[in-house]
């Protein structure tokens, strides 16, 4: 059934309105589930901001995926771009067939909507960090995210070992790769590309320090050789000087993003709660490779 809008309030707020018995948490689960429409848009944003004269409507539709249908979360999507809350362990995208985040939502949002959607890779996660990842719909969409990616900010939760020298401070330096694809600081500017990153404590944990991080640029790795070049490899990257002792998985985790909606001009922030167990430490191996 279509409901047209008559104040202005968020979609929350008028759901709680139109199931004023549900909890807030399957008022929740109803948007993240996709099938919540704004003017024939699907929106999963709780905070969307509604208007006199717009419509809202439920149920499903053709190339708008639902947070059942794939392997992984679904935060935000509309008809323009995906959110969804990558686990660890997979990657972005591959070039050998491997099956990749990429692969996986466009095979299902082509069959969905019978070859009329596929998603367009706008930026990465490393195989090994978790988190915020936003695909675009359509090659226009992409362009336009990418044209002002000055605009988009990104944050990382980074549990490192050690502690830093300052609670907070920038990180500068050339990054060049070598033949076993590992990336390195250099001095000299003409052979690597400039890479800046951001740090600032969050908390002190034991011998470990949880930091926020945000990026200036997006290298390849470069969070990762940054913190290390401090002194303070990320937990489980054992590529980038972690300890050894055990395997484990790496913690860094893409927590918050925040973009110019490709549609609307709009920005949009997307977030992804800590994984369980981000925090904690046991002395053995973790089931991750």
């Amino acid at each position: 059934m279509k409901t047209i809008i008559n104040k202005s309030q968020t979609l929350f707020e008028f759901l709680t309105e139109r199931h004023p018995g549900s909890p807030r948490t399957r008022i929740k689960k109803l948007l993240q589930s996709g099938t919540v429409r704004v003017n024939n848009t699907s929106i999963t944003l709780h905070s969307y901001q509604l208007s006199p004269g717009d419509t809202v409507d439920f149920g499903p539709r053709a190339g708008i995926a639902t947070k059942a249908s794939l392997p992984f979360p679904v935060l935000y999507e509309d008809q323009h771009v995906i959110v969804i809350d990558k686990p660890a362990g997979i990657n972005t995208s591959s070039i050998d067939g491997s099956t990749s985040i990429q692969w996986i939502i466009s095979e299902f949002l082509k069959n969905l909507s019978k070859g009329s959607v596929r998603t367009y890779v706008v930026h990465r996660l490393d195989k090994e960090v978790s988190g915020v990842l936003l695909l675009a719909k359509s090659e226009k969409a992409m362009d336009i995210i990418k044209e002002k990616w000055e605009k988009t900010e990104k944050h990382y939760y980074a549990l490192v070992e050690g502690k830093p020298e300052n609670t907070e401070g920038t990180i500068k330096s050339w990054l060049v790769e070598d033949n076993a694809m590992k990336m390195h600081s250099v001095s000299d500017t003409a052979k690597g590309k400039l890479a800046i990153t951001n740090f600032k404590t969050i908390r002190n944990i034991d011998n470990y320090t949880l930091l926020d991080i945000s990026t200036e640029t997006g290298r390849k790795n470069q969070i990762r050789v940054h913190l290390s070049d401090i002194g303070c490899p990320i937990v489980g990257d054992r590529k980038y000087g972690a300890s050894t002792d055990f395997i484990r998985r790496v913690r860094l985790h893409a927590w918050s993003i925040s973009f110019p909606h490709p549609g609307t001009g709009d920005m949009i922030t997307v977030e992804s709660p800590m994984p369980d167990n981000f925090l904690s430490l046991k002395a053995k191996d973790e089931k991750y490779k």
